[in-house]
């Protein structure tokens, strides 16, 4: 454990940023599937709004620097193949 008192404040600053990281990760992790059983499912309308959600939801991520930003371009890039040849 951090001994000085920069190091307890960086430890506690890690933890706070580490928690809302993971849950931009989870929801870019959940709207990914949303897309990919809306793809399943064959609802054409309601896969668009799919996609749109995630692109949205994927670009905050890479804004926030949760992922990298030529990673957010894949997922949403391999997303928009496969609701494009879906339909």
């Amino acid at each position: 454990m951090a001994n000085h008192k920069s190091a307890l404040k960086r430890a506690r600053q890690s933890e706070t940023k580490r928690l809302r990281n993971k849950a931009t990760k989870t929801r870019v992790k959940n709207v990914v599937k949303d897309v990919r059983l809306a793809v399943s499912d064959t609802a054409n309308d309601q896969t668009v709004n799919h996609l749109n959600a995630a692109k949205s939801a994927i670009d905050k991520a890479a804004k926030k620097g949760v992922i990298h930003r030529k990673t957010a371009g894949r997922k949403i890039s391999r997303l928009s193949k496969l609701v494009n040849s879906a339909s």
